[in-house]
This record gives structure tokens, C-alpha cells and sequence, in this order.
């Protein structure tokens, strides 16, 4: 569900009241952070995405015409930030379904030992690695995925923020969701008890190749709930919602704090 602000907020915000521009950046802070970091993933490319789109939301303000929610207008400003950034475009690793399931693939630990903080640091991988499945999806598909599937935005609104007919959504949102929920299905040791790869089995090699690290767990500071419990309510679902509820096990991630200090800055130079 998205908070929206009022009208007259967003009119005062437009003429200059700077308490007003505050309750609207508000309002769009998490929401445009959450998108940027299921989009990009890497946190520091969301960051720096998320700060750019709240300063193109403030430049752009005047062109809002009240034609549809506020938040609907912001993700529409985020999505074309999104699209059109060239320095996050040339930063896409280009990895693939089979390239995604090759690498998880390698390093297999058959009888793992358990590391110390064996609980945050299964937690820390599953997240990640939820969320980095999603870069296999093409930025057209994945946009579509994150909007319909994860944050579950209603389809006609989706449809209006990617600038695309509702029966063309529907499309891309269906070969998005065809996709990852094959390879989940396939690959996922948390969705498949069949598939090669688990979490235990592949903590080892995640280990070494730096993808966790011990001490180090900011999707665990975030998470709702943790790797035990995230297992527990996959495996009580049936299996075409399995991988929904793992996507939707993720952390929300707020907009960092020092992004907001950043923003309130701006707005108040003199603090």
C-alpha cells in the first residue's frame, strides 16, 4: 500500500513552503529507495540512484498536474531515471539465468561446517542472493517484476508508471514471473528441495569469494525475519506461491539516513 500526500501539500511544496517540500520527500524516501534497490541490488548504485531521483523529484515538482497520485508521478520519474542513466546501464553485469545458476553451482560444500554466526550469515546470503536472481531479468522485465510482483502495485497503475498499455504489462510481467519462478523452481534450495544448491551448502564459497562476510550483515539489520523463519513460511505455501513468498522475504530497505540529511540540506542550506 503507498502513502500518498495531500494535495494541498504537494500545491504548497510546489510554491516554495519548505515544511511542505519535507512531508513530500517523506512520503517517496523508502518507496523510491526500495525500487532502486531491487532494481540495481548493489546498494551503492541504489543509493546514489535514490539520491538523484529525490533531487530530480524536487526540480521537477512544478510539472506535477495532479493527474494521478503523487507516488505514482515519483516512481514514474524514478523508472525513467532508471532507464535512461547511462553510468548504471554500463555498470549491468549482463548475467543470465544459466550463468546465475552455473556460479551457485560451483564451490558446493556436500558436508558444510558450521560457521560462527551461522544464522545472520545464511540470512545475509539468501537476500542477496533473492534479490541478485532478479539482474537475470532483462530492465524492461525486471521493472515490470518489482512494480507487479514484489511491491504489488495495482496493474493500471503499474501500466502508467512504465508508460505502457495495461496488455503489455501483463505481458512483460508474465515472462518476467515465467522466468524467475523457473529458475527457482530449478535452483533455489529454499523453494526446490531437489535443487544442487542450499544456503548451508554454499555459505563456504560465498565466504571465500566475499559475497558475506562475517560481521557484516545489513539485509539482517533490515530483515523482518530471519533465514529459519523465511524457510518456515516458504515451505508452508504451495508451490506456484513459493517463489513469491521468498521474494517478499526480502527487507524493504529504507532510504539511508544519510541520504535524507542530504535532501534536508538542500531544502534548509542555512542548517
Amino acid at each position: 500500500m503507498i502513502a500518498n500526500v495531500s494535495a494541498a501539500t504537494v500545491t504548497a511544496a510546489q510554491n516554495g513552503d519548505r515544511l511542505a517540500l519535507e512531508k513530500v520527500l517523506s512520503s517517496v524516501e523508502d518507496l523510491i529507495h526500495g525500487l532502486a534497490r531491487r532494481i540495481l541490488v548493489n546498494p551503492e548504485d541504489a543509493r546514489e540512484a535514490t539520491q538523484e531521483i529525490l533531487i530530480q523529484i524536487l526540480t521537477k515538482l512544478s510539472t506535477f498536474r495532479n493527474e494521478s497520485s503523487f507516488s505514482t508521478w515519483a516512481y514514474q520519474v524514478a523508472v525513467r531515471y532508471l532507464v535512461k542513466a547511462k553510468k548504471l546501464r554500463d555498470r549491468d553485469l549482463g548475467l543470465t539465468f544459466e550463468m546465475f545458476a552455473a556460479d551457485l553451482e560451483t564451490g558446493l560444500v556436500a558436508d558444510p561446517p558450521e560457521a560462527p554466526d551461522q544464522a545472520l550469515l545464511l540470512n545475509e546470503l539468501r537476500v542477496s542472493c533473492t534479490m541478485a536472481m532478479l539482474l537475470c531479468l532483462s530492465l524492461d522485465l525486471r521493472l515490470a517484476y518489482v512494480l507487479g510482483d514484489v511491491l504489488e502495485l495495482d496493474h493500471l497503475e503499474a501500466s502508467k508508471i512504465l508508460e505502457l498499455t495495461p496488455a503489455t504489462f501483463r505481458k512483460r510481467l508474465s515472462r518476467a514471473r515465467a522466468g524467475v519462478e523457473g529458475f527457482t523452481s530449478r535452483h533455489c534450495g529454499l523453494v526446490a528441495s531437489e535443487a544442487k544448491c542450499s544456503c548451508p551448502r554454499r555459505l563456504p564459497a560465498a565466504i571465500n569469494g566475499g559475497r558475506v562476510q562475517a560481521g557484516v550483515y545489513p539485509n539482517s539489520a533490515e530483515s523482518r525475519i530471519g533465514y529459519a523463519q523465511a524457510r518456515q513460511q516458504i515451505d508452508a505455501v504451495v508451490d506456484d506461491l513459493k517463489t513469491f513468498k521468498l521474494q517478499h522475504s526480502v527487507p524493504a530497505h529504507a532510504c539511508p539516513d544519510e541520504i535524507r540529511t542530504r535532501l534536508r540540506r538542500i531544502l534548509s542550506p542555512e542548517l
